[in-house]
């Protein structure tokens, strides 16, 4: 197949990229920074915000995935216009284009839905247009609720991401920066699997367009245990230090798949790289 990846520079992006190439597929991968792919696979400059270029693009293709995205917690609450300009008007451009060409699309969504930051905001608002597209108009637009996604490849800045923040400090034995007192749920899929059920919920004619897909691993752990967890696999002498809440996140949190919706798409969350696994793959890089 021909598969639209918008979105494709960025972290989840890449590795879907990488794996639907393997697997035979052709790719244009669609970015403001466009990605460099070996033909026939196509790297091109295109912003989702452009509707008539992105009605060009799926036009083309047989299948899209639409990950392009305004990222940020803290770092948007002040300048939520973007975000909507982004996050959900570009989304509709998406679910219009993939209406009209009758084209099967998948999108991603936030774990964080609750939070009070223009990102969760404007993503969840998308979500609910994809299910409304599928609900009113018969489009086949699987939503994955990715949770907290890792690996290599995954940037530290400008949006403060935990994984590498925690990493590079192990690695230059700093202190690993935690907000508030850390006992907050988060719940890390290493990327490869994320980009595997992504494509899953693309390609399976699994008939699942009125709910939510949760990719996350099910796990329980805490902002501490993640911190220790790394330190001992960076074989690091850093400590945890905390510092008060950043604005737009919630203390106390708990951002935890339901790995039960997954088994539509035949995923047993048992089988997913675990996160001492996954740091392994990760810290080299």
């Amino acid at each position: 197949m021909k598969v639209l990846v918008l979105g494709g520079a960025g972290f989840i992006g890449r590795h879907v990229c990488d794996l639907l190439m393997q697997r035979g597929h052709v790719v244009t991968a669609f970015d403001p920074a466009p990605l460099e792919l070996p033909a026939p696979h196509a790297g091109v400059r295109g912003d989702v915000r452009d509707a008539t270029a992105v009605e060009c693009y799926v036009a083309r293709h047989d299948a899209v995935v639409h990950l392009a995205g305004l990222l940020g917690t803290a770092e948007t609450v002040d300048r939520p216009g973007p975000s909507v300009e982004v996050n959900i008007l570009g989304a509709l451009n998406v679910f219009e284009a993939v209406r009209r060409e009758a084209k099967r699309a998948v999108t991603i969504t936030v774990g964080n839905h609750f939070m009070l930051n223009s990102y969760s905001i404007t993503k969840s608002c998308a979500e609910r247009l994809a299910l409304m597209y599928n609900r009113e108009h018969g489009t086949r637009i699987a939503v994955v609720r990715g949770l907290n996604a890792y690996g290599p490849g995954q940037k530290a800045k400008p949006v403060r991401k935990v994984m590498p923040n925690f990493i590079l400090s192990a690695l230059r034995v700093r202190d690993l920066t935690i907000y508030g007192d850390g006992e907050q749920i988060m719940d890390f899929i290493y990327v490869r699997d994320l980009a595997a059920i992504l494509l899953l919920a693309l390609f399976l004619d699994h008939g699942c367009y009125d709910r939510i897909f949760e990719a996350g691993s099910g796990r329980r752990t805490t902002i501490n245990a993640v911190a220790e967890c790394v330190i001992q696999a960076a074989g690091s002498r850093s400590r945890i230090c905390h510092q008060p809440m950043r604005p737009g996140e919630t203390a106390n949190s708990i951002v935890l798949a339901d790995t039960s919706t997954l088994e539509p798409l035949g995923v047993d969350a048992a089988g997913m790289v675990t996160l001492e696994d996954g740091l392994r793959q990760t810290i080299p890089w």
